[in-house]
């Protein structure tokens, strides 16, 4: 029975109808039948076979042969009941059995043996009977029948009755399956899945996902579709062909094949005249600093035109031009250097070095004017003053100037007064920082306020105890600034002009001092939970079903009752659209899609108040669309508490049990999922029991990372740097959509003087080309690039000896647009902006059209960056890895040109990987792919490859859960290791300068001996969509119950049934339809 041709041949011969004929004429005879059946069951597996036998009334015979609890011919039971479901799996079999009324009959029949079998030992039998019910409801008619038949209630009990016994687990997960599949598809409750906030485009595309968003009629219901998931077409889907004896390897359609469209081919794209827009925004090149105070004591004056000993290039310089550039640049010292500057400069990165106690002074911005009175003593908010500390309100008003200048004020919108309490009680190892939180109240929070320095009052304690302070906030970082970040906000401008902020962006975040684990989730969460899903069709009368936020309701009002949570998301970055209590302690939520787009739901951020402590409260976020999710392999959300930053513990923490990623009962419409019927959402729940009564709490999908903290970490940077040994300018690259400004960071060292040599070195330094978050969604690339910021700011040697080696050309932000309104991928215009390089249109992508436009002008004066890198965040995969480009090893994964093995190419590319796998305890060398997929043509990585030119062109990903290798082994990922990631990038960038320099090391043949590596390697081409990588995960312990997908059907017992199949994503941008399947056995 191993020739997978054995149901062909069966067919060809007439061996079908005799088998069937046997069986017909001995039903009494069991001995003869029994082989009779096993040979039938083989057969079954074939659909043209099912169809043919079905035709045959091969069905009915079956229901004469099964029936109800006997102890005799159980195996005979067994076999027709396996039989059985192999031949239901064809729709036409499964339609003739609802017509007879089996459906009804099958669930009889499984009750009668779910009774008797008290001793469990016919388990193979009733779970025989579960997969003929799980066959017969793939179809729309039999999943009716099943609820007709009241097969919920049937199963939902019978499985209950079961949990207590751990062998009867198949039968449960499968129970669960049915039920899942057969639950009613219900409305996902909101009056439209485009986003609650509007915002008008100056262009509306011609074609694509935003164009037809902006065609569809104004009374279109676009929640829901009128046809049911999956609904059955009439015409039969078993065609006469014979599928069994072809090979089932996937091609791999996605993997670009003509070695002609592969070759990078330098293109300017844009006229040269025009290109010469952006020679502004390297002043760099034509700077010769003849006013600046430079390190050497003796410089020689630089003469532009004199004859040089060496070549260096000024392919911008114009004398006309050089003297607007001196007022422009910023970061160059001039001789009458600033007093605070230089002392903010002694102002460090802590994870960098940590700072002296008697040399770090208080050196904030508003230091010289701030008159404060500083008490010794902390006071602190208790638990009266916290329940009113509901938002922190910018609400613009004639004393706004004024107590902005000195600290900000957080009112609690009500119609009743907010009295105000303050705590006597003193905290220990903490300095105040006097921001006042109500009028005519003062509350000193606590360090983390003051950026980490000491204030002078400590001066006065004990030395241990001051040491001691120091190194329990060593995580501060000094770029964090209260105050000044509430001026940053008031800049910042937001579709639904936000006039909160959320205290965690406000207080700062120190990463906690223990680690955190990857979650160990218990055996049979996800079972529970989609059985207390399904409780709510059985027990209707136990949901409350109460809107208690709602976004597109600016009536709701909030609830007033002491036992119902409060909910907040109107600040900036943050996403949640409605929230609906279900039970008590219960909460549905619903997350907003992007801005312009009527997707893309995965980024959250609010806030809770109102908890009671000892309860655990559930959430489920129930509009999630990708197949998949880190949450079902140890992740945990992150939740800030106000209560513990009061107490100078102001920290993002993994937070969370019974957390699991499934697919529920809400549907998508085929509008929502890119004209595909049937697309079910996901659900993410987690419960969280609270530790402090009416605390403010905000849960967040990752570390948050504002638009308004980068702009507070640029200033900050800029006014602690050393401007004699620093080159650092921050321009204006562009204005988006919403008006807002993207920043252009520069970073190098300044010349050592102004002798040719010097300026010529400078001049000549190659560009290192950075850009983040264009995925305002992937916040850890933002505290990647603020390690990276951090470490090329410091006073660290190697760091300084990176900046001589380089001129770093930063965008931190591609899209400050959908970081500020709380998108997940997309910007204003409703497009993913990573797959807008190929033709960015300067209207709609504004800041991929310039960023684009300053490589192109890099290109233009022959100036190619040595490095471009894209940090972005990845939430299907563990660990921090790259995507590069290669033709050669493109080629390789194709299987189909040989000649690719003649392929020259330089490996230059695998180098900066290969240092980072050995010095980035996050990185992982075996995640990295250095493939090129159609589907990602027109992303960064590919476009600035191709058409730019760069050879070590590069997206680098990292993981938003943890690692799986290395020193961070069994860790979630922190802050802090992002950071550090930043840092090490730059170390990489380093080595790979001195490796890259015939005078100083030659380069290990090791790093570029990647053929033997990549035949070695477990990379596979396991999909027509894309090339990836083996999943990360192991082997299900439990697949039914882990697999998001689980209520797809699958054929657990067949070895030969490829089953289901888990999407993982390699760039984690393609829709569910593109999304590659991974076996999951």
């Amino acid at each position: 029975m191993s020739d997978k041709k054995i149901g062909m041949k069966a067919r060809i011969n007439g061996a079908l109808n005799i088998s069937l004929n046997l069986v017909k004429q001995n039903l009494q005879n069991h001995r003869l039948i029994l082989p009779c059946l096993q040979v039938l069951r083989v057969y079954s597996t074939s659909s043209v076979n099912a169809v043919s036998l079905g035709k045959n009334g091969v069905v009915e015979l079956m229901f004469k042969i099964i029936g109800p609890f006997s102890k005799k011919n159980t195996s005979l039971m067994k076999v027709a009941l396996d039989t059985l479901a192999a031949l239901l799996k064809s729709k036409t079999n499964a339609r003739r059995a609802v017509d007879r009324g089996y459906v009804q009959v099958l669930l009889t029949i499984y009750v009668d043996w779910h009774r008797h079998d008290s001793r469990h030992r016919y388990m193979l039998i009733r779970k025989g009977v579960l997969q003929c019910i799980k066959s017969v409801t793939n179809i729309k008619l039999g999943r009716k029948a099943f609820i007709d038949a009241n097969g919920m209630k049937i199963l939902y009990n019978t499985s209950q009755e079961c949990l207590a016994v751990r062998t009867l687990d198949p039968l449960v997960n499968t129970s669960s399956l049915i039920m899942r599949k057969c639950f009613p598809k219900n409305r996902l409750p909101l009056p439209t899945i485009k986003s609650a906030f509007h915002f008008q485009l100056p262009v509306i595309p011609a074609s694509g996902p935003v164009a037809q968003l902006y065609n569809l009629p104004p009374d279109v219901d676009d929640v829901v579709d009128e046809s049911d998931d999956n609904d059955d077409a009439e015409t039969e889907s078993e065609i006469e062909t014979e599928n069994d004896d072809k090979d089932q390897h996937f091609k791999n359609d996605d993997i670009e094949t003509d070695i002609n469209k592969l070759k990078p081919r330098q293109e300017l794209g844009r006229p040269l005249e025009e290109l010469k827009m952006y020679e502004r925004f390297f002043p760099e090149l034509s700077e010769n600093f003849q006013e600046c105070d430079l390190v050497s004591k003796e410089p020689k004056p630089f003469i532009p035109d004199a004859n040089l000993s060496g070549p260096i290039v000024v392919p911008t310089a114009g004398e006309e031009y050089s003297a607007e550039t001196k007022q422009s640049t910023k970061g160059v010292a001039l001789k009458e250097s600033n007093p605070v500057l230089t002392e903010e400069y002694n102002r460090r990165p802590a994870f960098l070095e940590l700072p002296k106690k008697d040399s770090v002074k208080d050196s904030s911005l508003h230091q010289q004017n701030d008159q404060r009175n500083l008490s010794p003593s902390c006071q602190c908010l208790n638990q009266e003053i916290v329940k009113g500390l509901d938002r922190m309100s910018l609400q613009s008003s004639a004393k706004n100037d004024q107590y902005y200048s000195t600290a900000c004020v957080i009112t609690k919108e009500s119609k009743t007064s907010l009295t105000t309490l303050a705590c006597s009680n003193p905290c220990e190892h903490v300095s105040p920082c006097g921001s006042s939180l109500f009028e005519g109240s003062s509350v000193h929070l606590g360090k983390f306020c003051c950026t980490g320095v000491d204030s002078e009052e400590e001066d006065s304690r004990s030395s241990s105890s001051g040491e001691q302070v120091m190194l329990e906030v060593s995580d501060v970082s000094p770029v964090h600034d209260c105050d000044l970040y509430i001026e940053m906000v008031k800049t910042t401008k937001s579709i639904p002009e936000y006039s909160e902020v959320a205290y965690p962006d406000y207080f700062g975040h120190i990463p906690p001092p223990f680690k955190e684990p990857i979650l160990e989730r218990l055996y049979g969460v996800q079972r529970t939970k989609i059985s207390q899903d399904i409780e709510r069709l059985i027990h209707q009368n136990d949901i409350i079903d109460r809107v208690v936020y709602d976004l597109d309701n600016l009536s709701c009002l909030v609830p007033e009752e002491a036992d119902v949570l409060k909910f907040n998301s109107k600040f900036e970055s943050g996403n949640l659209r409605k929230v609906i209590q279900i039970r008590k302690n219960e909460y549905d939520l619903i997350l907003n899609s992007d801005i312009n787009s009527n997707h893309y739901h995965q980024w959250f951020y609010f806030e809770v108040s109102g908890m009671k402590t000892g309860i655990g409260y559930r959430f489920n976020i129930i509009n999630c669309e990708k197949s998949n999710s880190q949450f079902n392999y140890g992740m945990q959300p992150l939740m800030y508490s106000v209560q513990e930053a009061l107490n100078s513990r102001p920290c993002w923490t993994r937070v969370g049990t019974d957390i699991c990623y499934y697919k529920n009962h809400f549907s998508r419409s085929s509008i929502a999922a890119g004209g595909q019927k049937g697309k079910s959402y996901y659900t993410i729940t987690f419960t969280v029991t609270f530790q402090h009564k009416d605390d403010v709490c905000y849960f967040a999908y990752h570390y948050p990372y504002t638009y308004s903290t980068l702009k507070m970490h640029l200033q900050k940077l800029e006014s602690m740097h050393n401007p004699q040994q620093i080159y650092f300018r921050q321009d204006v690259l562009c204005e988006t959509l919403a008006g807002n400004s993207c920043p252009l960071v520069t970073i190098t060292a300044m010349p050592e003087s102004n002798y040719y040599e010097h300026i010529c070195q400078f001049r000549n330094r190659p560009y290192v080309f950075l850009s983040a978050r264009v995925h305002p969604g992937e916040t850890n690339a933002s505290w990647v690039m603020k390690g990276t910021l951090e470490y090329l700011m410091s006073n660290n040697p190697s760091a300084q000896c990176l900046r001589e080696s380089y001129i770093f050309k930063i965008i931190p932000m591609l899209n400050p647009d959908g970081v500020i309104n709380g998108n997940h991928r997309c910007s204003l215009s409703g497009e993913d902006l990573n797959r807008q390089w190929q033709n960015p249109n300067p209207d709609l992508h504004p800041t991929i059209y310039h960023a684009k436009g300053l490589l192109q002008y890099l290109a233009a004066i022959k100036r190619l960056p040595l490095v471009y890198c894209d940090y972005h965040g990845h939430s299907r995969k563990k660990n921090v890895f790259m995507y590069g480009c290669s033709i050669k090893e493109t080629m390789w994964h194709t299987n189909v040109n040989a000649a690719a093995c003649d392929l020259m190419e330089d490996p230059c590319y695998r180098v900066l990987p290969k240092i980072l796998s050995q010095t980035a305890p996050a990185f992982c060398m075996g995640s990295c792919s250095f493939v090129v997929e159609k589907s990602k043509e027109s992303t960064a990585r590919v476009v600035v490859w191709r058409e730019i030119g760069v050879q070590r062109s590069y997206t680098m990903e990292s993981t938003l859960c943890g690692c799986d290798q290395g020193k961070y082994k069994g860790l979630q990922i922190g802050t802090r290791e992002l950071e550090e990631m930043g840092a090490k990038f730059c170390v990489g960038l380093l080595r790979l300068k001195r490796m890259s320099s015939p005078l100083e090391y030659s380069l290990p043949s090791s790093l570029l001996d990647i053929e033997n590596e990549l035949m070695e390697s477990s990379c596979k081409v396991t999909s027509p969509t894309t090339y990836v990588l083996d999943e990360d995960e192991p082997r299900f312990l439990e697949e039914v119950d882990y697999s998001a997908e689980s209520n797809d059907d699958q054929d657990i017992d067949l070895a030969d049934n490829v089953g289901d199949y888990e999407a993982t994503n390699q760039e984690d941008g393609l829709s569910d339809s593109d999304s590659t399947r991974i076996l999951l056995s």
